[in-house]
């Protein structure tokens, strides 16, 4: 370890400044009496200089100056540190200042005037003065590395000089791989500036004649809390400066403290969505009084969906969770990176398909839960358009026996994940999603649990997804593949949909369909291309986009609410609800019995006629011949 990291660690920081308080007040006195201390000044200053570099010492502490770097002193650290000095000081003239009488000892109480004024200016020189040697080493040793043929540092710019790239400038100083060149921001009053010891060269419209005169290598995008459509513009400003840029952590991560504000990272395509975050305000003081201390079964927990259910219900507290899933693999996997991450919830994996009713009651019997949340399903739509009969047995059936199972054991809440193609469905995927939410509302008229459903849209980077398509595909080359190029889809977080589904379970009242206000649909096309923008290259030269025609079952464009539905508000600004409508039960049950039946004997044109019949506003391009014959009759 070279000397001058040595000497700075923090408990010979608190020696150095120790020896220079006591010199400071040992100054004080001899400029003060000329070089001449009598015996009286000689006892003064022997009983104070021990309480005085002590009590400097802890002020010190509590102000957090043994926090700082000394490599780069701030104007904020370095206000710190004469606070701190003057503040010592000012507790000396109050005690100067009250009446003790007369006497030795009261007279040996009051320091004199001028020596606290020349102790607090010895100390502030002396403090400062330590830490400039200390820069100045450090400015030796860089040049010593680069002479000596160590790796150059990246030159780069923060943009973004508020709160967050001054934490990240501060963080940086010790960062041999790094070297600031200085702050980029769009406030005007900030440009020129000198802020954390760096200066703010100018702002994002000018970003490529900063990056040319400066010889910059890299932006980092310094700003933990920026909308989407400013990290967007950034990013914009940065590709058109043709300068690779990194992002900070978002602010949530740095809270929580699963990540460092110098962990950089390349930038997400969920961040520029051009739609901001839907968070639902004091989430976990309204979730957490529902889940925890509760027994929670997630069904199709090794998906994307039922993952992170996992995850976010792990921080409510509950007092154990059941992973159901019938594919082992993903099963273990989460298992096996909660007990990495140390969970302190018990978990409690199954293997099971939810459409085994007698399975799942055994399940139901041993762990006996208090919630459950199903998100076991088939939702890959040209896949279940090709085998309509595994559609209904996993959508239809499993859902059913679910519920049963919920009913009759009974739970305290069910929340049933949905699908925005469960309105006005055009593909098998999407009647079947429609008919889970006409069963959750039959359900709710004779069971005494809490039943309701979700409805959302896509959900970015889940399995089976257009994000991780497109990623793999530029990945290799291309050329990335679009359906139609009018297409349009609305797109949420895994995050926020686990949010929404979670706040459902807590309003719950008895079948009520949530729904989220997803701002503006996104067209798919703009969305290929911004990830191919986003790695770094061009569409149409670099990668090519091909138009394939829409596939089976697919619609142009989804709505997430149908005519004949009526919204209304919840407490939460973005979320709202669906009033249950008129649902004939028993005329339910058959139609359902019916697919079933179909779906057992494995009669695609069965199920087709049963969909088509059942007022769902189901039409489907890719019906059989069959089933078309039938449906003229």
């Amino acid at each position: 370890m070279p000397i001058s990291n040595f000497l700075y660690t923090r408990t010979n920081q608190m020696i150095l400044d120790g020896v220079a308080f006591a010199v400071s007040l040992f100054l004080a006195y001899v400029l003060r009496f000329d070089g001449s201390l009598g015996a009286f000044e000689f006892h003064q200053l022997a009983v104070w200089l021990p309480i005085l570099v002590a009590a400097r010492l802890l002020v010190n502490c509590l102000l957090g100056i043994y926090r700082q770097v000394w490599k780069f002193l701030s104007f904020t650290d370095a206000l710190d540190i004469v606070k701190s000095i003057f503040l010592v000081s000012t507790i000396l003239i109050i005690i100067r200042s009250i009446p003790m009488g007369q006497g030795y000892f009261a007279a040996s109480a009051k320091i004199p005037l001028s020596v606290i004024a020349l102790d607090a200016f010895f100390c502030v020189a002396l403090c400062m003065g330590a830490r400039a040697v200390r820069r100045v080493l450090y400015s030796r040793q860089r040049r010593a590395e680069v002479a000596k043929g160590a790796t150059p540092a990246l030159r780069v710019f923060l943009f973004g000089a508020g709160r967050a790239g001054i934490m990240l400038r501060k963080e940086l100083e010790t960062d041999h791989n790094f070297d600031v060149i200085g702050f980029i921001d769009d406030d005007p009053r900030k440009v020129g500036s000198v802020i954390s010891n760096t200066k703010v060269v100018g702002n994002g419209d000018h970003l490529a004649q900063l990056v040319e005169k400066y010889k910059v290598d890299e932006v980092i995008i310094s700003m933990a809390t920026a909308s989407r459509s400013t990290l967007s513009s950034t990013l914009a400003k940065c590709r058109r400066a043709g300068v690779p840029a990194k992002i900070i952590p978002s602010l949530q991560e740095i809270i929580s403290g699963r990540v460092l504000i110098s962990q950089l990272r390349d930038t997400k395509i969920e961040e520029v969505l051009g739609r901001e975050s839907v968070e639902v305000l004091e989430f976990e003081s309204l979730a957490g009084s529902t889940y925890r201390g509760k027994r929670i079964l997630v069904t199709g927990a090794g998906g994307s969906i039922g993952s992170e259910a996992v995850r976010q219900l792990i921080r409510l507290q509950p007092a154990s969770i059941a992973l159901l899933d019938k594919d082992e693999n993903s099963v273990y996997e989460l298992e096996q990176e909660l007990l990495r991450r140390k969970s302190p919830v018990f978990i409690d994996p199954w293997i099971a398909s939810v459409c085994d009713i007698d399975r799942l009651r055994a399940v139901f019997y041993s762990f006996l839960p208090h919630i459950v949340i199903h998100a076991a399903a088939h939702k890959h739509v040209p896949l279940m358009e090709l085998h309509p009969c595994e559609a209904v047995l996993n959508n239809v059936g499993g859902t059913k026996n679910v519920l049963q199972l919920s009913c009759e054991f009974p739970v305290e809440r069910f929340v049933f994940i949905s699908s925005d193609k469960a309105v006005n469905p055009s593909s098998v995927m999407g009647a079947t999603k429609r008919i889970g939410e006409l069963l959750v509302q039959a359900f709710a008229k004779n069971c005494h649990s809490r039943l309701a459903c979700v409805r959302f849209g896509n959900v970015l980077g889940s399995r089976g997804s257009v994000i991780p398509l497109f990623k793999k595909q530029i990945a290799e080359g291309g050329p990335v593949t679009i359906t139609h190029p009018e297409m349009t889809r609305f797109f949420m977080t895994i995050q926020e949909a686990v949010q929404l589904t979670l706040c459902a379970g807590t309003l719950a009242l008895g079948g009520e369909t949530f729904v989220l206000d997803m701002g503006t649909p996104r067209n798919i096309l703009e969305l290929a291309h911004e990830m191919i923008l986003l790695a770094g290259l061009e569409p149409e030269r670099d990668i090519e986009t091909v138009i394939t025609g829409l596939r089976p079952g697919e619609k142009l464009s989804e709505v997430l609410v149908c005519a004949s539905e009526r919204l209304v508000r919840t407490q939460f600004e973005k979320l709202s609800f669906i009033e249950p409508q008129p649902c004939d039960a028993t005329q339910l049950v058959r139609n359902v019995s019916r697919l079933m039946e179909s779906a057992e004997n494995n009669d695609a044109r069965g199920i087709y006629d049963t969909l088509f019949r059942m007022s769902l506003g189901f039409e489907s391009s890719t019906r059989p011949a069959s089933a078309l014959a039938a449906a003229s009759d």
